[in-house]
């Protein structure tokens, strides 16, 4: 074998093969209809539930400066953030990973002096270095949400969990139920009861893991109010009857408190909401501060949404629920096509008009393009267009109609 050819076989076991226009980085996907069209009409159509409720749309950046995306309630998602170095000044920038604390931001800056409370809505991407759940992939992912600033009170609180559910409603998603919970229970309980600081993680691990052996064993004199916690999980009613009834510290009742009398708020507004309550769940909720809500649908484990009350960037109160489009439009039907019309040679223009206004779309004939394939190639020769032609590229582009004229005529 001559060294040429020795050569050629080192070059083709070492080099890369050649690189795919088509290849994506892991985590990011091409939208297709009619994905695509799906998530724009579903975001429409909260964006559109939540301005019917006063809160006014923004629209922050994809991209700030590190030191101002994470820093107060922000600082908590510094492991989840892309990074770049602005060429022009040279200082770090960070891709957005949420956009609740760019809301915050916004609220303690550019509309801090806006009246309150000050209802907000926003919808955008937003991109992760990981994926929240293991049965995840993304790592762009959608948000369209609501955040509410200014008071603290459970009906504050409730609105967001009622505007939430009139969102899902409209939409049609079936089976929703929304999860209470409270983060900060659990750290203050251990607190007050003065369990050993090293015991806790292992402590909190098992409640996490809604594990009875294992708080039984390291709960000490707290194991039996733990193991009780950790049975009121379910309904709310239901869950915020056994709550009252075991004995707490104060500052640790007075958060349970709060939340009971969320779910009276809640109840107010929708009395057959399924709600349900965890008094021990505190995983994810990095930046939240008292009442947070998680949305899910029955026989799915996906989150649709989630959210709760924490602090803008001047500690003002604040409370919101961020929806996962990309998750949610997974559960409702495709959105539907606008019904197609070909507009074959000179077909009147205020008719094909008039189709668009009625909810049509109109596909123009365009000169020497035959009947051909998928890829679309032009033709060698140009072909006379006819009756017979104008219906061949109708039913090749999936149009139901064709306007000739002024006159439209449904395909057979």
């Amino acid at each position: 074998m001559t060294g040429a050819a020795c050569g050629a076989i080192a070059r083709s076991m070492t080099d890369d093969p050649p690189f795919s226009p088509a290849l994506l980085p892991a985590g990011f996907v091409d939208l297709l209809t009619p994905d695509a069209r799906t998530e724009a009409e579903g975001v429409d159509a909260l964006m559109g539930v939540f301005a019917s409720h006063g809160y006014n749309r923004v629209r922050p950046p994809l991209m700030e400066f590190e030191e101002t995306l994470l820093a107060g309630s922000g600082a908590s998602l510094a492991d989840q953030s892309f990074r770049v170095m602005d060429p022009d000044t040279r200082r770090m920038m960070v891709l957005r990973p949420d956009i609740t604390p760019q809301i915050a931001r916004m609220a303690a800056t550019r509309l801090g002096g806006a009246p309150r409370p000050l209802r907000l809505s926003y919808s955008g991407s937003c991109v992760v270095v990981l994926p929240a759940a293991a049965e995840e992939s993304g790592r762009q992912i959608m948000q369209a949400g609501i955040e509410l600033i200014g008071p603290d009170t459970p009906q504050a609180d409730a609105e967001v969990v009622s505007v939430a559910a009139e969102a899902l409603a409209q939409l049609g998603v079936p089976g929703v139920s929304f999860d209470l919970t409270m983060p900060p229970f659990v750290p203050a309980l251990l607190e007050e009861a003065k369990v050993p600081a090293a015991v806790r993680p292992a402590l909190m691990r098992a409640l996490d893991r809604k594990d009875a052996a294992a708080v039984a064993e390291l709960g000490g004199t707290l194991a039996e109010t733990l193991i009780t916690l950790l049975r009121a999980a379910g309904p709310a009613e239901q869950a915020v009857s056994l709550l009252a009834r075991i004995n707490l510290p104060p500052r640790s009742r007075a958060i349970i408190q709060r939340l009971a009398d969320t779910v009276e708020a809640v109840r107010a507004l929708n009395p057959t909401l399924r709600l349900t309550v965890d008094p021990v769940e505190f995983r994810g909720w990095k930046y939240h501060t008292g009442v947070c809500v998680t949305v899910f649908a029955v026989a799915r484990s996906e989150e649709l949404g989630r959210g709760g009350r924490y602090l803008c960037n001047d500690n003002e109160p604040a409370c919101g629920l961020t929806f996962r489009p990309d998750v949610l439009f997974r559960m409702i039907p495709p959105a539907a096509a606008r019904p197609r019309v070909y507009l074959a040679p000179g077909a009147d223009r205020q008719v094909a008009a008039s189709l668009r206004k009625q909810g049509y779309a109109t596909l123009a004939a365009l000169g020497g393009v035959s009947a051909v394939g998928a890829k679309g190639a032009a033709s060698t020769q140009a072909e006379a267009h006819g009756p017979e032609y104008d219906r061949v590229e109708a039913r090749r582009l999936g149009c139901s109609h064709i306007l000739s004229g002024a006159t439209c005529t449904e395909l057979e």
